[in-house]
């Protein structure tokens, strides 16, 4: 789903990011991701692990302890396939999705008319404080290049838990940002610089609670950068 991965320069990261930053619209993208999803999911319903479906079940059931009522919100929730996920695994939380792409929602409406999903920007959303008791964010940061800002807004509508899913990042170095080919259609992808990202959690108010590593390889270009694909797990501090 993803490939020809070129790092930007320092010098284009800015001119790159905005250039693409729309990227994730294109009307084309919901289609192709949705093949990829169907048949995970008619995988999962067989009882077959996929490590980023389980991992996330896991962490919610503990989140949740099982208890039913827990409002759980999905931003980049593309077609809105993780309350499948979810429904599966039989967990009882009341699932909301958002996405930025109009075609994803229309999307995520017509294949779940039962739940409730909106076109929202991460980056400022219309949701009203600690409106969620769970906020996951589903694997969108990496397109955003105001992220500050969307963890910002992520920290602002949680009321409990905010979980990072399926981060890429980088330790021991800055952030490090590529174009790439998603599903066939030119877009940026950010590797968070580790350290830093940590940092920006705390800074609006995120406790590091879990750290869960998807995948894990030492750069072999540069032997003191290790590249991970990480889901990092959020208690908001209470003020």
């Amino acid at each position: 789903m993803s490939s020809h991965y070129q790092e930007v320069p320092d010098a284009d990261i800015a001119s790159e990011s905005m250039r693409l930053r729309s990227a994730w619209q294109a009307d084309e993208l919901p289609s192709r991701q949705r093949k990829l999803v169907d048949a995970q999911l008619a995988n999962y319903r067989q009882g077959i692990p996929i490590d980023v479906f389980d991992v996330m079940v896991n962490v919610l059931r503990k989140l949740t302890h099982g208890g039913a009522n827990t409002t759980v919100l999905e931003i980049g929730c593309s077609s809105g396939f993780y309350s499948e996920v979810f429904s599966i695994a039989q967990l009882p939380v009341e699932y909301f999705g958002c996405d930025y792409s109009a075609a994803f929602i229309q999307l995520a409406q017509a294949t779940y008319p039962q739940l409730r999903f909106d076109i929202e920007d991460a980056t400022e959303m219309s949701y009203s404080d600690e409106m969620f008791d769970v906020v996951i964010s589903g694997c969108c940061l990496l397109h955003i290049p105001e992220y500050e800002k969307a963890i910002a807004e992520t920290a602002r509508v949680v009321r409990d838990y905010v979980v990072f899913h399926r981060t890429p990042v980088v330790v021991g170095r800055p952030n490090k940002y590529f174009r790439k080919k998603a599903y066939g259609v030119e877009t940026v992808e950010i590797h968070f610089g580790e350290a830093d990202f940590l940092k920006s959690l705390r800074k609006y108010g995120l406790e590091l609670i879990e750290t869960h590593t998807l995948s894990e390889e030492r750069d072999p270009e540069d032997s003191l950068c290790i590249n991970a694909n990480r889901t990092y797990v959020c208690r908001k501090l209470k003020r």
